[in-house]
């Protein structure tokens, strides 16, 4: 198993029972004892109008959490551009790395107030993880790609109008206000951020602070449409969301593959992958552990948000009455996450990396117990250790 760092997604979420402040508290806890276990990122989801997320903006928590930590990176995953300005995105990012110079991750994505049109994407917040299109349907029941479960494509298309989805499109858009061109609103960041923005008219814009910000720019994507078209063709890192829409990861990665031209931050392509993992001593425990994540999907793909994360007995409780409905709309999600020991979700992830070519795997995990969280991490930090050459952990992506 070649060397291949791991990180971490945070969505902060919020335990039931538990408020937004403590799983704050929580998060950066969590991010000083990756730092400690090895892990080579740390990054913050957005989402927005979830009871069970307190992760709503990115940038605010990676600077709570840059002064609780030392040498981890830290970023977004991603920051949602459909509501946000170019100039708005580099000018908080620039702040940040004012204080923690060469440390700071920013990942882009497309939702967030951007109207879904053909294909539908997730609604604002919705596809835990900074999900953008979604992916495309594929053919009907399973399969397998170089040892890596493909489940059939998922469609939002139901979201579309619902009211839910078209209050968070209100909420987060001055009115009147229309989203940016993506790929367009790409490049306004990379020139401020290089201080070579001009306008039409040739009117110069300097980002301060921003304008130099030593940070490294990602596109997260679930298929192979635009956002992995923009991330190759402007030579930047790219990740592929297989917790988000697994039926999309081997199609994203191919894309941005694809398209993928030389940069000066780039001479190869380099892809990090992310996966739903919970890691305990054995796997019926893991298990147990991992019960709550089926209601915590289902908010999601109702527009409800994500509830609260339940206990494992609440989630039982949750699940009790649900049809063969309520169970196919979260079966790609629950069928696909990597749950059990540490050998056993090591397993499942150098799969997953040699499926995808992943130059790095993303990692999130969400447990009712903070505790239980922290060791999940831990766990899979000395497993992946031990199976990896030694200073494997330092390979990050900061080379071209």
């Amino acid at each position: 198993m070649p060397g291949i760092p791991l990180g971490v997604l945070d969505l902060v979420p919020i335990p039931s029972g538990s408020t937004a402040a403590a799983a704050l508290r929580a998060s950066i806890d969590l991010a000083r004892e990756a730092e400690r276990f090895g892990y080579a990122r740390y990054w913050f989801a957005e989402h927005h109008l979830n009871p069970g997320v307190a992760g709503t903006s990115p940038a605010v928590v990676l600077a709570l959490t840059a002064s609780a930590t030392t040498t981890i990176r830290l970023g977004s995953g991603a920051v949602q551009l459909g509501h946000r300005t170019a100039l708005s995105t580099v000018e908080e990012f620039g702040l940040v790395d004012a204080l923690h110079p060469g440390r700071l991750d920013l990942g882009l994505g497309r939702s967030g107030g951007r109207p879904p049109g053909p294909p539908p994407g997730p609604p604002s917040g919705a596809a835990a993880g900074g999900g953008q299109e979604s992916a495309p349907a594929t053919a009907p029941g399973h399969r397998t790609e170089n040892g890596l479960l493909i489940p059939p494509g998922f469609s939002f298309a139901s979201l579309a109008g619902h009211p839910r989805v078209a209050l968070a499109q209100k909420l987060l858009l001055l009115p009147g206000a229309r989203p940016q061109d993506y790929d367009e609103q790409v490049g306004d960041i990379l020139a401020l951020l290089r201080g070579e923005y001009r306008d039409v008219d040739g009117t110069e814009a300097h980002a301060v602070p921003g304008e130099g910000a030593d940070v490294q720019v990602w596109i997260l994507g679930s298929s192979g449409g635009q956002s992995a078209e923009t991330a190759g063709g402007n030579g930047l890192r790219f990740t592929a969301n297989y917790h988000v829409a697994p039926a999309g990861v081997l199609e994203a990665a191919q894309a941005y593959r694809a398209a993928f031209k030389p940069s000066d931050e780039l001479e190869r392509p380099y892809v990090s992958v992310s996966a739903d993992v919970v890691v305990a001593e054995d796997d019926a425990s893991a298990r147990e552990l991992a019960v709550g994540y089926a209601p915590w999907v289902h908010g999601i793909r109702t527009a409800a948000g994500a509830v609260p994360y339940p206990t494992p007995a609440e989630a039982r409780a949750l699940t009790a009455g649900w049809s063969a409905a309520d169970h196919a709309l979260v079966a790609d999600r629950l069928d696909t996450r990597f749950v059990g020991s540490p050998g056993t979700v090591a397993d499942h992830l150098e799969r997953l990396q040699e499926a995808t070519g992943a130059d790095e795997l993303l990692i999130t995990t969400i447990t009712h117990g903070h505790a239980d969280r922290v060791r999940s991490y831990r766990l899979l930090a000395e497993e992946w250790h031990r199976r990896s050459p030694a200073g494997s952990a330092t390979r990050t992506g900061t080379t071209a």
